[in-house]
């Protein structure tokens, strides 16, 4: 299994596991780059070479969501969020979607995915069926 090392908000750094198609357009692109891109440094850069600028992702993710007419709310926390709560949905375990969303604390987990306690016991009826 392949994973991206992503430092997001608040400096806090995560493994993320990457898709093949994933890994395959990541190969690309650092074939196409024009700068020298250290394996254990950053992968995405500025038009300078320099570390691409967060301002710079966000104008592009408003522009794409204006050509595909999606709603403002569609940003990359609304597609984690998503993300987290089909997993669980699909029965996923929480303390693995805790892990892969890099949430310290599994109450974090439950809030962000809405997880009420009904649902929480459901779950572990589902996975721990009396005998």
């Amino acid at each position: 299994d392949t994973v991206l090392r992503v430092t997001g908000k608040g400096g806090k750094t995560r493994l993320v596991p990457v898709l093949p198609v994933a890994l395959r357009a990541m190969a690309e692109y650092r074939r196409l780059c024009p700068y020298h891109l250290d394996p254990k440094g950053l992968l995405f850069r500025g038009a300078r070479g320099g570390p691409l600028n967060p301002a710079i992702v966000q104008r592009d993710m408003a522009k794409l969501r204006s050509a595909l007419n999606l709603p403002d709310t569609a940003t990359p926390h609304a597609l984690r969020h998503s993300f987290a709560t089909h997993l669980l949905g699909r029965g996923g375990d929480l303390r693995t979607i805790q892990e892969l969303l890099g949430h310290a604390s599994l109450s974090t987990t439950q809030i962000y995915t809405g997880v009420d306690t009904a649902r929480l016991l459901e779950i572990y009826e589902q996975a721990h069926p009396r005998a």
